[in-house]
């Protein structure tokens, strides 16, 4: 049975299940044909509209093995944008680990041996280069352009496990869970939540191995936006607890405590606890009580400054729409009093007031903050703002008779998410 089957049967006409989708009747027809597949966020409503878990709803809406292949005389697709390379990453990663991890158990009396010809330094370098690529990772508009780099380094971190100590093994291991990180942070910004999944459950391994427990903890966060993108909750706040016991074993000094706690309010407001949710931001706040450098390197960046925007998203989150709405526009005059603010930032922040005018019904305020929203995504490249916009869209079905509505709607359908 396709997808077209599957609506008839519950009674949809394609006009039907795109209205209650937020979408248009063409792009229903698009993934019954199988030319384009549901975006992310629309892919649980979907499910839900047709009576399916998400594995069945991927047996029918998954891409053709035509659609695949590419048609005749089409372009070659970008290696570094394409499934291929995440594939070898995975298995470099489960290589590196697999060979660490044997390292790290050798008796000490063989270390001599191994140690012979080794390079000095290499775990430094590694980490060196690190920071360097976060930096260039954090200031790239096409983030999927900083594949190329993190492949290499990979490839090159893989051949240096070969053959090291004990004590460099585990400092190799470091290294390790602060790239992984890295090469999930990009397939997470491209949409790629498998390979996001598996790169921070190795980074997550690595950096068990080096017993580097912030960078462990930063690893458990990371895992648990994805659940949080699938807007499974309580996932989410289970792998958040193992994070909460595993920072309480780091550096005291370091945002990583604080950071758990800003990201486990947005568990708490998807279960609906809003207590827990406030709770939460307010342990978060008490970042602003460290003395020093509080955060290390691209893996740890938590600082407290975004946090009233966290703040307003998680009320709306909650359908505090006055509160989310007062704490959003502070938010955004103060980005734009800011010189250097992300763009991504900006945008995030500019949907969410777009938001609470579509669960207002009001066009007027939709149309004042969805606009720039939109072309900050298309300026950035960024799949975050992206994202959001694509939720934003399923929430503009009741304001379907304003035609300017009807027009950013169309817009956002045809933004492509890298």
């Amino acid at each position: 049975m396709g997808l077209a089957e599957r609506r008839r049967a519950l009674g949809y006409s394609q006009e039907g299940l795109a209205h209650a989708l937020g979408v248009d009747r063409r792009t229903v027809g698009r993934w019954e044909t199988r030319e384009t597949t549901p975006q992310p966020p629309l892919r649980l409503q979907l499910a839900k509209l047709l009576h399916l878990d998400l594995d069945e709803l991927d047996a029918l809406v998954g891409q053709s093995q035509a659609a695949r292949a590419g048609s005749a005389g089409s372009p070659p697709p970008d290696r570094y944008g394409s499934g291929d390379l995440d594939d070898m990453i995975r298995r470099q990663f489960l290589r590196a680990i697999a060979v660490t991890s044997a390292l790290v158990a050798l008796p000490a009396d063989g270390s001599a041996a191994l140690a012979e010809g080794a390079r000095r330094g290499t775990s430094d370098d590694f980490l060196r280069m690190n920071d360097h690529l976060w930096q260039v990772y954090q200031l790239a508009r096409a983030k999927g352009s900083v594949y190329p780099v993190v492949h290499d380094q990979l490839a090159t971190l893989n051949d240096t496990l070969d053959g090291q100590p004990e004590g460099e093994a585990r400092s190799l291991c470091r290294a390790a869970g602060d790239l992984f990180q890295l090469a999930g942070e990009l397939a997470f910004d491209g949409n790629r939540y498998t390979d996001a999944a598996a790169s921070y459950t190795l980074a997550a391994s690595a950096s068990k191995e080096a017993k580097s427990y912030d960078l462990w903890a930063c690893a458990l966060v990371r895992h648990a936006y994805v659940d949080l993108n699938e807007h499974r909750y309580a996932d989410a706040a289970g792998a958040l607890s193992a994070a909460q016991r595993v920072a309480r074993r780091g550096d005291s000094s370091l945002s990583t405590r604080h950071w758990v706690a800003s990201v486990q309010a947005e568990a708490y407001a998807g279960l609906g606890d809003l207590s827990a949710c406030e709770r939460s931001l307010d342990e978060a706040e008490k970042v602003s009580d460290l003395n020093g450098p509080a955060q290390k390197g691209g893996w740890l960046r938590f600082d407290g400054s975004r946090l009233a925007e966290e703040r307003g998203a998680r009320y709306l989150q909650l359908g505090r729409l006055d509160l989310a709405e007062k704490v959003l526009s502070t938010a955004l005059r103060q980005d734009v009093l800011a010189p250097g603010q992300s763009f991504r930032r900006r945008g995030a922040v500019l949907t969410d007031l777009a938001s609470i005018g579509a669960k207002r019904q009001d066009p007027d305020q939709v149309m004042a903050y969805g606009r720039e929203a939109l072309h900050l995504a298309r300026a950035t490249s960024s799949g975050y703002v992206a994202r959001k916009l694509q939720r934003l869209r399923i929430e503009l079905g009741p304001l379907a008779r304003d035609a300017r509505v009807v027009e950013l709607g169309a817009e956002i359908d045809a933004l492509r998410t890298p």
